[in-house]
């Protein structure tokens, strides 16, 4: 969840830098593969206050953060997670601009102990830009546990530089970190390559102008085919010899019959295993067997399934059951309802004689008998349980492996499995998911997965409330609900592949081991995320409230819930009263779900409409947070086109099922 942290606009950027660190401060630079502990070492080196800002003209985020070491100041560098450093996405093209423009003192590459062919192939690109560098071996302990030592002296004399072995979370080896950047070398690694490309690269490098980077290694990607640089190179170069680069690199795959892209990779994998060879011996590990077999279960196209499926089963008793039964039962009927609301109601009648504040207060639409009970009695319970749950399945490594059995099924709507990530995040918030589809790589994976997330992924909060209210009925109503967004998902999914244009993507993700999660991290996630909830979501529920409250006393309401009859009961069979519930829901859908919740539990929905009214709110429409960050995300233009096309959506699913329900009476 988010931080204290300051958001920056783009055309403040300038300002922005001078600010993070003034001309004295040298920059140091953290790059590294996803998932392999790259922000915790960067939380580790600058403190909790640190500034993000979308890197310009993109919307990937880049957080910058100061430090000392002895006597000297640092800026520190946060880039996204790439897996190469000629561009494929637009996180590795940013973190590749990264390195070319700010001219780093230091690059610190953080690589996972397990995987550090993975780590040398960045590390080539590196030493061919010619940059300072350390790297960084993190999760150490987790290498150990899998039987993979490394020989740090001999790797480090291999490569010519700081090797330091980290176990983030435990702050093992951060102090040597912090003083190995103050003594930074260039890598030196003998790479050669095809002597045609070794050739071009040479004429081409000719024409380069100086950067912050080696002219040859600008050169390579040219020749790679890297359509990203070509703003660069406009910028630095005259029309005349930046078309001479074209055709010299058009010339060089001319001789070569595999692609040069294609010819550069195998030859920096065939030199990352030469070295992860000489430095690296595994040993099996008994006690790891039964998690590599289960690790290969959770894949399965088969045995994937029924592990899936006991997921969602102990997220539905813990979260659905435990959190929004019983925890939402104490809370609302006993805390709020026996204990603090009449004594509330009690004492401020007696302090304030004021009948319309009294109202304000502790009426029917009252800040402490409907705002403070929704928020805290209904809803963070429901929110504590999931987030618990959500953190273990986060620490335990399960979400990649989710993304591998789900990708056959992603493929059929035009994305790939790593966007069940961002759905599974949408589970727990739709702001923070609509912001991670920054982990897929293409505009249109991002739009349609942006569109599912609004239409059909409900919140943590809703989630729980659906699950809270679908628990006190027969299991018919789970299954009318559960087959209706599948259904939905799966056919918006399948017409968005359709009509939104772009390239197909490929399918490539991290897996970090199996393991147990460590209760006290689950525990601390919570309770910031818990934090969160409390500063973003109760305000709102404040204001929502005291909206309905003046809605209600200026008779609006009333006109409303009169001029939505007819699609409210007609149309969807649903109390008059439910029109308050889609009328908040768009401020937060939790608070839209906690209306629908209460209205159930005054037994004013039969099960029938208890199924309508879960169907059309979790479709409805995002909540106003999430609507802001489509626009940040996606433009204006393309959020309020998504909003027209849900709205109707969601009323029309409602209603048909409405006619299907009562059909079969």
């Amino acid at each position: 969840m988010p931080e204290e942290k300051e958001i920056k606009q783009e055309k403040k950027t300038d300002n922005h830098r001078r600010r993070r660190g003034g001309s004295s401060s040298k920059k140091v630079i953290l790059i590294g593969n996803p998932n392999v502990g790259k922000s915790v070492i960067f939380g580790l080196l600058t403190g909790k206050y640190v500034t993000v800002s979308n890197y310009p003209g993109t919307t990937v985020e880049v957080s910058y953060g100061n430090t000392a070491i002895g006597d000297r100041n640092f800026v520190i560098i946060d880039s996204p997670g790439v897996n190469n450093l000629t561009p494929m996405s637009e996180d590795e093209k940013v973190t590749r601009d990264i390195l070319l423009k700010e001219r780093p003192e230091t690059v610190v590459l953080v690589a996972d102990a397990k995987n550090l062919k993975r780590a040398l192939m960045l590390l080539i690109q590196l030493s061919e830009m010619e940059l300072p560098c350390i790297l960084d071996l993190n999760m150490e302990d987790e290498a150990k546990a899998r039987g993979i030592e490394t020989n740090y002296r001999k790797l480090g004399d291999l490569l010519n530089i700081e090797v330091i072995g980290t176990v983030a979370p435990q702050r093992k080896g951060i102090q040597k970190l912090r003083e190995a950047i103050l003594k930074p070398r260039p890598p030196v690694l003998s790479m050669h390559y095809n002597p045609v490309i070794e050739e071009y690269a040479g004429k081409i490098s000719a024409m380069l102008p100086e950067a912050g980077v080696s002219k040859r290694s600008i050169s390579l990607m040219v020749l790679s085919g890297d359509e990203s640089l070509k703003d660069w190179l406009m910028t630095n170069l005259h029309t005349e010899d930046l078309k001479r680069v074209e055709d010299l690199r058009d010339e060089a795959q001319s001789k070569l019959r595999e692609p040069i892209a294609h010819t550069v990779g195998h030859s920096r994998i065939k030199l990352a295993e030469d070295i992860s060879r000489k430095v690296q011996k595994s040993s099996i590990v008994q006690s790891g067997m039964l998690s590599q077999r289960l690790s290969s279960w959770t894949m399965h196209p088969f045995w994937g399934v029924p592990f899936l499926l006991l997921v969602i089963f102990g997220f539905y008793e813990f979260v659905g059951k435990f959190g929004a039964g019983v925890l939402v039962d104490f809370f609302q009927n006993v805390i709020f309802g026996h204990y603090l609301n009449p004594a509330i109601e009690k004492t401020i009648k007696a302090i304030i004689p004021v009948p319309f504040i009294q109202d304000m207060l502790v009426g029917k639409y009252g800040i402490f008998t409907m705002a403070l009970t929704y928020a805290l009695g209904i809803i963070l319970p429901i929110t504590t349980t999931f987030f618990l749950a959500f953190g273990f399945l986060e620490d335990s490594g399960y979400l990649p492996r989710l993304a591998v059995v789900s990708d056959k099924v992603f493929r059929l709507l035009g994305l790939n499995g790593k966007a069940i990530l961002p759905m599974i995040l949408g589970l727990g918030c739709g702001t923070m998911a609509t912001m991670s589809t920054r982990i897929l790589e293409t505009k249109r994976e991002k739009i349609i997965a942006t569109f599912l997330i609004a239409l059909v992924i409900p919140c943590s909060a809703q989630l729980g409330v659906v699950f809270g209210m679908l628990g006190t009925l027969s299991i018919r109503a789970f299954l009318w609900w559960a087959g209706c967004m599948i259904i939905v998902f799966v056919f918006s999914g399948f017409l968005a592949s359709r009509f939104v244009p772009g390239e197909k993507p490929d399918f490539f993700i991290e897996l970090p081991p199996l393991r147990a999660p460590a209760i006290g991290n689950i525990v601390m996630k919570t309770l910031s995320r818990i934090e969160w909830y409390l500063k973003e979501a109760v305000p709102l529920f404040l204001l929502g409230t005291v909206i309905l409250f003046l809605l209600d006393k200026i008779k609006v309401l009333a006109l409303l819930e009169a001029a939505a009859s007819p699609v409210v009961v007609t149309f969807l069979g649903l109390p008059a009263k439910t029109t308050e519930a889609f009328l908040m829901g768009f401020l937060r859908r939790d608070y839209g779900a906690a209306g629908m919740f209460a209205l159930a539990k005054q037994g004013l929905m039969n099960e029938n409409q208890v199924i309508i009214s879960l169907v059309t709110l979790t479709l409805f429409v995002p909540c106003l947070a999430s609507f802001f960050m489509m626009i940040k995300e996606r433009g204006i233009k393309t959020s309020v086109l998504m909003m027209a096309l849900i709205i109707p959506f969601a009323l029309l699913v409602g209603g048909i099922l409405n006619f299907i329900l009562n059909f079969f009476k």
